[in-house]
């Protein structure tokens, strides 16, 4: 019995002596629900492993979603600034020259036909509106991948609960054994060895 229990630690339940009454105390072993532990990380993340005692996966869960959360603010605040910048660049206001920040080592009469419109290179200039344009899809794509990213994660938690709990008392014993050996194949026509692939569950 001893060697049963140490084999299948949460397949079977325990009987103990009670160290002050020497009554049998019958223990049952945590069996939990796939159904719940889904709904309760649906309902708010990181409850699905709460529940399943996978405690040490919460810090895992969050530092995700915070991770995701920083790339979505981080590509945001790019995103708008840039915008900004462009919007900028293109409009003729003097007064608005926030692009002048984002491009460097490069002389602003080259490029800016509002502040310098008699030295200004066309060329130039087309330039300097296309990176500012490059920028500003860069950074929008890269915060919607961010917010997709959020949605993954979220389900990504909700599948581990599911799967954790299903998967909680999962027997990998040795009792599982997966034998080869030769043997005949009783084929009309054909006479010769092969192979016989058996799998044997012990009880």
């Amino acid at each position: 019995m001893v060697q049963l229990l140490l084999i299948y630690p949460y397949a079977i339940a325990q009987d103990t002596l009670s160290p002050t009454t020497g009554v049998k105390k019958h223990q049952k072993t945590f069996n939990p629900d796939p159904m719940k532990a889904t709904m309760l990380a649906v309902s708010f993340p990181g409850l699905g492993q709460v529940y399943n005692r996978k405690i040490w996966k919460i810090p895992f869960v969050y530092a995700g979603f915070g991770a995701l959360f920083y790339a979505v603010g981080f590509n945001s605040s790019s995103h708008n600034n840039f915008m900004k910048a462009y919007q900028d660049f293109t409009d003729d206001i003097p007064e608005t020259a926030s692009y002048a920040k984002y491009i460097r080592g490069t002389d602003p009469a080259e490029y800016d036909p509002v502040l310098h419109p008699d030295t200004y290179n066309p060329s130039t200039a087309s330039w300097v509106k296309d990176q500012l344009l490059l920028r500003v899809d860069y950074y929008k794509k890269y915060r919607d991948l961010s917010y997709i990213g959020i949605a993954a994660w979220y389900l990504i938690t909700i599948l581990d609960a599911n799967v954790d709990a299903s998967l909680h008392n999962f027997d990998i014993s040795n009792s599982l054994d997966l034998d080869i050996m030769p043997a005949r194949l009783p084929v009309p026509g054909f006479t010769g060895a092969g192979f016989n692939v058996s799998l044997k569950w012990s009880f």
